[in-house]
């Protein structure tokens, strides 16, 4: 069994699922898997999914894993009251093989009850596919790699200040192979590693769970808000109403960053402690979030810039040595963490496709990320918000 545990998954999805209690209990969503890494077919490795979820769906909170939960001081007693009766469905995923070599898997039905499925299942398709290609893992070479990244940091004088989290349990290689990664790197980098977005392994080793929100929500919110160009707004505000000045870093790149400064005003830039990067150039990023925060008389000294797009250790310490003085830096880093062993990892993702029988999506600063099933809409959703479509840039040249 892969999964042996509920809280074997990213915080964000019990902070995202606790607004969903509280603020749209009601909500209909459908998610739709994709395999993005070109030539892999997971058809083979249907049955041994499905088992998989199955036993997922046995799965109960523990008695300490509530308590554990109803210690972080932002989740609220009523939702883990809720918890406490809560089970998987398998009747909510729907797994099948396509010609084309692709998984097509669809998960549907309320959204308080299938938003829990997304971290797990994709793990459990990751290591069955590792399992299968790489069934005698080089260990040994993850571990010399895993050194050699500690130590670019600890080496360094100049990264004094560096602090990173791991956020990599949807790709990583296996269960096992994550936590020795965790625990490696709480002993090798020392004041250095600040915690994980894994809950149940936060739990166990006394680390800090780390997580807000993802694009998922702000998504949602194009069908559950008053209005579509207020969307994002309308999804900051009701974070802000949830937890009171806690949890309080905004994805920027559901609408593209241009869309995100447009709605994050001097009222988000006081209210947030700050946003996180997830896809575009990260460089071109931490200027412009800091130009906005000068702009808007902010120093950007008293704000929290989060990293977290496809990190690698070179690139995370180039940005911290251009933004570790002008501004509060963090890091959060996946599979070049827990999936690194010399092997391809793949890249997979489970991504909000409708809320409410309505077309939802977003619009990255990485159009190579944009999952929709409703061209319309997205040509729709880029009027609305004023972006440009990169193909019509494409056919222009």
């Amino acid at each position: 069994m892969i999964i042996a545990s509920l809280l074997d998954t990213d915080l964000y999805k019990f902070t995202m699922m606790q607004v969903v209690l509280h603020h749209f209990p009601g909500a209909h969503v459908q998610y739709r898997f994709k395999c993005r890494t070109q030539g892999v077919d997971l058809r083979p490795l249907i049955d041994e999914i499905r088992d998989e979820i199955n036993a997922l769906c046995t799965l109960r909170f523990r008695e300490r894993e509530l308590d554990y939960l109803r210690s972080l001081r932002f989740i609220k007693s009523d939702f883990v009251d809720f918890l406490a009766l809560f089970q998987m469905n398998p009747r909510l995923i729907q797994i099948k093989g396509l010609d084309s070599g692709e998984l097509d898997m669809t998960v549907e039905g309320p959204w308080l009850h299938t938003i829990l499925f997304e971290i797990p299942v994709l793990a459990i398709i990751n290591e069955l596919y590792f399992r299968r290609t790489h069934p005698m893992p080089d260990y040994l070479e993850g571990r010399r790699r895993l050194i050699d990244k500690s130590r670019l940091i600890t080496a360094d004088p100049e990264l004094a200040g560096l602090t990173l989290a791991d956020y990599g349990t949807r790709r990583r290689f296996s269960r096992l192979w994550h936590e020795e990664v965790l625990l490696s790197l709480k002993t090798a980098l020392g004041p250095h590693f600040v915690g994980t977005s894994n809950v149940f392994y936060a739990m166990k080793h006394g680390m800090t769970p780390l997580g807000t929100m993802a694009h998922e929500y702000l998504q949602a919110c194009q069908a559950l808000g008053p209005r579509l160009r207020d969307s994002q707004i309308y999804g900051f505000e009701t974070w802000a109403r949830e937890y009171r000045g806690d949890l309080g870093i905004a994805l920027s790149d559901v609408y593209g960053l241009d869309a995100f400064l447009n709605d994050f005003d001097l009222y988000f830039c006081k209210l947030f402690d700050g946003a996180r990067h997830d896809s575009g150039d990260p460089f071109h990023w931490g200027e412009r979030m800091i130009a906005h925060y000068e702009q808007h008389r902010i120093d950007p000294r008293t704000k929290t810039l989060v990293f977290s797009d496809g990190l690698t250790i070179p690139v995370l310490i180039e940005l911290y040595k251009r933004f570790h003085q002008r501004s509060k830096i963090a890091f959060g880093v996946g599979t070049n963490l827990t999936n690194d062993l010399g092997y391809v990892p793949l890249q997979i993702v489970m991504k909000m496709v409708r809320c409410n029988g309505q077309p939802v999506a977003k619009l990255s600063d990485t159009p190579a990320k944009n999952m929709c099933d409703d061209e319309a809409y997205l040509g729709y959703l880029r009027q609305v918000f004023g972006i440009p479509n990169p193909n019509d840039a494409k056919e222009a040249r």
